[in-house]
């Protein structure tokens, strides 16, 4: 996964010289677009807006609208769009309707023209996993104040992973999670309990296991909220503890499937995209782990890059950690094509990560 120089487009030359500046259109209705309005992609993308400025909206992700405002062009979903809204025009990508869309920038013109796709890409669980990379990027963005954002499934829990995790959050190395209900009310009935769904740390079940994540969940509710259940001493160990008390924040995502759920999990669907968004904008690496549904969604939500190194686009460090090679392919699959794919079990994973990264620490001090 090793990342390449931004080469930017030369907007001097041809074909870019002599193009159209960009053309917006009004929304005739809230949340309703005009027909032929610029659909976005993942990938730097410019906009001209005459006399040869070309420039890049902020907040960019895939499957939204450049839309133009006083303090300038950015990337908005149309749900949040209101009538009158002006917003980019056109379907084509290559600049002649003053939109362009830079899909070699980090390829060097090696590639194809049209690079954003779907359905493109294979992971093998045969491909071997280099470790020692992965440790040493991870570092390095730690290092540099950069933005780590998890993205983690109930599993990162049931495998035992926990107390990896936890090492990562109280060593700077997550600077957000995103999650579910799940993985929030497991976690504390580890921390309660000593069990996940009534198993043990041995994978052995235990008599009237099968209702102590409920009893965790009502406890919980009867402390008010996660945060007061830590201050409180009622959870003492995991990942939610860890998170509470190293000020590290987290967005949990409700479903149809919750039991509760916990305090502080949001129940409306767009309102928690809304939330996890403000975090993702932020970005400069994410990894998810041992999740199909949060990782498809925050991946919908990154782009291949960030602007957060002056202004200079740079590939956002994406990691997609399953024990099947259908998430990460769908993932892939679904727009983010940047992602780097591990096929292995969460513990595996997150064990043999925090040795890596513990001896990148060792050998660069």
């Amino acid at each position: 996964m090793a990342t390449s120089r931004y080469t930017p487009p030369d907007f001097t030359k041809a074909p870019f010289a002599g193009a159209p500046a960009a053309r917006f259109a009004p929304l005739p209705a809230d949340g309703v677009l005009p027909e032929d309005f610029f659909s976005t992609s993942n990938l730097p993308t410019y906009v001209h807006l005459g006399a040869g400025k070309w420039v890049m909206p902020a907040r960019p992700r895939m499957d939204c609208v450049i839309v133009q405002t006083a303090d300038g062009l950015a990337v908005s979903e149309p749900r949040r769009l209101t009538k009158g809204a002006q917003i980019a025009m056109g379907e084509s990508e290559d600049g002649s309707q003053g939109v362009y869309v830079h899909t070699t920038g980090f390829l060097s013109g090696a590639h194809s023209g049209n690079e954003f796709r779907f359905m493109s890409t294979e992971v093998s669980r045969e491909r071997p996993v280099n470790y020692e990379e992965l440790a040493a990027r991870i570092g390095e963005e730690k290092r540099r104040g950069g933005y780590l954002l998890w993205v983690a499934g109930p599993a990162l829990v049931h495998s035992r992973a926990r107390a990896d995790f936890e090492w990562f959050i109280r060593n700077g190395y997550v600077n957000v999670v995103l999650a579910g209900n799940a993985v929030a009310v497991h976690d504390i009935e580890a921390a309660i309990f000593g069990t996940t769904l009534g198993m043990t740390n041995t994978g052995q079940a235990t008599e009237g296991g099968h209702g102590l994540h409920m009893r965790a969940i009502n406890r919980v509710r009867a402390a008010g909220s996660i945060e007061t259940a830590v201050e409180s001493g009622l959870i003492t160990s995991g990942i939610m503890h860890a998170l509470v008390t190293a000020k590290v924040p987290y967005v949990l995502a409700g479903s149809i499937r919750d039991d509760g759920p916990l305090p502080g999990v949001i129940q409306d669907s767009l309102a928690a995209q809304d939330a996890m968004r403000e975090y993702a904008v932020r970005a400069t690496g994410a990894i998810f782990v041992a999740t199909a549904l949060h990782a498809i969604a925050v991946g919908n939500m990154l782009p291949a890059f960030h602007t957060h190194d002056d202004g200079v686009p740079t590939e956002l460090m994406t990691i997609c950690v399953d024990q099947t090679e259908f998430v990460v392919n769908k993932l892939k699959d679904r727009g983010t094509h940047q992602a780097y794919g591990v096929v292995t079990n969460a513990q595996d994973f997150m064990h043999v990560l925090r040795l890596y990264v513990e001896k990148w620490e060792q050998a660069t001090r």
